[in-house]
């Protein structure tokens, strides 16, 4: 496919570089001259530099009424020259038209995308608040996921040295908790990774990636750490911006009674916040003064986000929240390379808004006329691929055994209907059965294409 990708920030790059990977043609347009020539360098790219809501930049990049584009993913930090260039691009024919809005306002009503002609108007604020309050509901979790309509979800559970599984196999531990539900899909031990057997032994300091029931998942992360979870009710956010306010929305929302504190250093955002938001503690200040969250106390907190504009700001406000007792801090953090190193950091989770949204654009590039969706884990590049099996698919009729699937590739679940089933080798695969694959990304393009799962 041919596809044109206005901005080449973390969004960009991360959807510029598995496309052309995955063999499509892209076009990029990027206004900083310094981002354009890493492009060049590193990804097999075409780059223009220029306004990507220009019309003559845009006819550059062939999106002139005559050439034919599959698709336009407008991604730049700049909402309005995003919406520009979507409008402009489906008014010229380009079939499939993505904008991103950093403002949540362009996406409470689906009624601005359908004014505009443009396929999707998508923002990752909202997916990062859902996975930050499930990141807070189960405290020990450093990765979460939601599938099949909120009934599963993808976990990432560290073994502890105290947990109830340490020295089993998973063999035994299946035996022995058959009533979770739970896969295990892959492990991370040390610098490297690898998709368990059923002779694999939990070692301290396993950090494992499993799909469950989402109604088990608390009674799963016991097995993982002693420690039973408890309701959070005091949280700290340091950053009183879009995020920070999406996070707040969705406690309020659906924890009634939790109390909210928010860290600006704008006078002018902690007084809005305070006229929109009566039931938020508001504080001016410098969220990395150790004397200030300790006044305000961090030692009580259940949960500390971190969530200004700076990424090294928020792994370092993370950090400090955590040697200052709070019980879970989570950086927001957009940078892939800044989130890899929280594994060397005292922080409990890194959350990348970056990657949720980079996850929805390549589910609409790769499937978007089906009932799919694409989940990245960026940290151990791999992906959760949620599809519904059309009559004609080559899946239809067939049991997994018979599949000839790629080794790593797993089936964890299939919703049937209204049930959920933990598919084995003998499991017959239906027309419209919903199915829940784990694989790496390199090992779910071969599946796919074998599978003939296409546009």
């Amino acid at each position: 496919m041919k596809i044109v990708i206005v901005g080449a920030g973390n969004v960009g790059y991360t959807l510029a570089s598995t496309l052309s990977r995955a063999g499509h043609d892209i076009v990029m347009i990027e206004s900083r001259e310094e981002y354009a020539q890493q492009l060049e360098n590193e990804i097999d790219v075409q780059v223009i530099i220029g306004n990507g809501s220009r019309p003559s930049v845009l006819a550059e990049a062939g999106i002139d009424g005559e050439n034919h584009i599959d698709f336009l993913i407008a991604c730049s930090n700049k909402d309005e020259v995003n919406i520009m260039a979507s409008w402009q691009a489906k008014h010229l024919g380009v079939k499939h038209v993505i904008s991103r809005a950093m403002n949540a306002e362009y996406t409470d009503s689906p009624e601005w995308a359908k004014a505009l002609q443009i396929d999707e108007i998508l923002s990752p604020e909202r997916s990062v608040a859902r996975e930050i309050e499930e990141m807070l509901f189960l405290n020990s979790a450093v990765h979460t996921t939601e599938f099949l309509s909120g009934q599963a979800g993808s976990y990432a559970f560290m073994v502890t040295e105290d947990s109830p599984i340490l020295g089993l196999s998973l063999t035994e531990i299946a035996v022995r908790h058959p009533e979770y539900g739970a896969v295990l899909v892959y492990v991370e031990r040390g610098d490297g990774g690898f998709t368990p057997s059923g002779d694999w032994v939990a070692q301290t300091g396993d950090l494992c990636y499993l799909i469950t029931f989402k109604n088990h998942s608390k009674e799963v992360e016991q097995l993982f750490t002693r420690k039973k979870a408890k309701r959070f009710r005091k949280v700290m956010i340091v950053g009183g911006g879009k995020s920070g306010l999406a996070v707040s929305n969705r406690l309020l929302k659906n924890h009634p009674g939790i109390d909210i504190t928010i860290i600006d250093q704008d006078i002018s955002v902690c007084q809005q916040i305070n006229i929109e938001y009566p039931k938020i503690t508001v504080i001016n200040g410098d969220g990395i003064s150790e004397t200030l969250l300790e006044n305000e106390g961090i030692a009580n907190t259940d949960g500390f986000i971190a969530a200004t504009n700076s990424d090294e700001k928020n792994l370092i406000l993370a950090s400090l929240a955590k040697t200052l007792k709070t019980r879970k801090s989570i950086a927001i953090v957009h940078n892939n390379t800044l989130t890899r190193l929280v594994r060397e950091l005292p922080v409990d989770a890194v959350v990348n808004p970056n990657e949720s949204l980079a996850s929805v654009i390549l589910r609409h590039i790769r499937y978007p006329m089906s009932a799919s969706s694409l989940s990245l884990i960026d940290r151990i590049n791999s992906e959760i691929l949620e599809i519904t099996v059309s009559p004609g698919s080559p899946l239809t009729g067939k049991r997994i055994s018979a599949l000839n699937i790629p080794r790593g590739v797993i089936f964890a679940m299939i919703k049937r209907d209204d049930e959920i089933l933990l598919p084995n080798g003998n499991t017959e695969i239906f027309a419209g059965d919903q199915l829940l694959i784990f694989s790496s990304e390199t090992h779910m393009k071969r599946f796919t294409d074998m599978m003939d799962i296409t546009l």
